[in-house]
């Protein structure tokens, strides 16, 4: 095992930890793993690594305990109305490092060579993804940038507004042959969606696949058809 894998394995550890301690307590955590509350604490904090050995017995002992599906979808936030907050899910690190590794793993053999999401929602899986994949990320804005002379742009009009929306993307961002990886939150309508895909069609790049954290009904599945490419959901809501 190279020096890098074993200290990604031991982080990866110390985010399984800290996602358990959100719904366990460390007496809890000490009776399930056998370890004293000083030592799991100071594996949470990031004041110690566990060794190589430990990280192992205890990555196959906790696995069990962690079920990232289950987690998103009880931190959605849903008002009176049936819409959903993602930020609850976003803004958590280790929640977010932990499904990233895993969905990485799904598409790294496609050979991405950018990770493309709209802004401002899809940004922080978008980038945890790409950390993952060790690819750039790009991102498409409802209004052009001062400093860029060039966009790729698109119009749309989202099925909940009744207004046309633009999507614009600096040139420099796809280049013609980029193997394109499309991430975002939440896909309700597929509007926004097929406006990336066709920012990738105008910069000559190739969409390899999709990635959603939430996506409602069956509209993931239906871009996986109508595209020929793997599309993956977190948790699929119903309508």
């Amino acid at each position: 095992m190279t020096q890098l894998k074993s200290v990604k394995e031991k982080l990866r550890l110390v985010n399984m930890l800290r996602l358990l301690k959100k719904s366990y307590t460390y007496e809890e955590l000490s009776k399930i793993t056998g370890l004293p509350i000083t030592v799991l604490n100071r594996y949470v904090r990031g004041k110690v690594l566990p060794s190589a050995e430990r990280t192992r017995a205890l990555t196959e002992l906790l696995s069990p305990y962690i079920n990232l599906r289950g987690e998103v979808k009880k931190r959605l936030k849903f008002d009176s109305r049936g819409f959903f907050d993602t930020m609850s899910v976003l803004s958590d690190t280790s929640l977010m490092t932990l499904l990233s590794e895993e969905l990485a793993g799904r598409f790294v053999d496609l050979n991405p060579d950018k990770i493309l999401t709209a802004a401002t929602d899809g940004i922080p899986f978008a980038v945890h993804i790409a950390r993952e994949l060790g690819v750039d990320v790009v991102y498409a804005k409802k209004k052009k940038e001062v400093g860029v002379e060039k966009f790729y742009e698109v119009n749309y009009v989202p099925s909940a507004s009744g207004s046309i929306t633009t999507l614009y993307l600096p040139t420099w961002a796809l280049s013609k042959g980029d193997r394109v990886l499309i991430v975002d939150d939440v896909v309700r309508s597929g509007e926004t969606q097929r406006a990336l895909l066709e920012l990738c069609h105008q910069a000559g790049a190739k969409p390899v696949g999709m990635v959603f954290l939430v996506s409602i009904g069956d509209i993931a599945e239906k871009f996986g058809e109508e595209h020929g490419i793997p599309v993956e959901s977190v948790i699929t809501l119903e309508r």
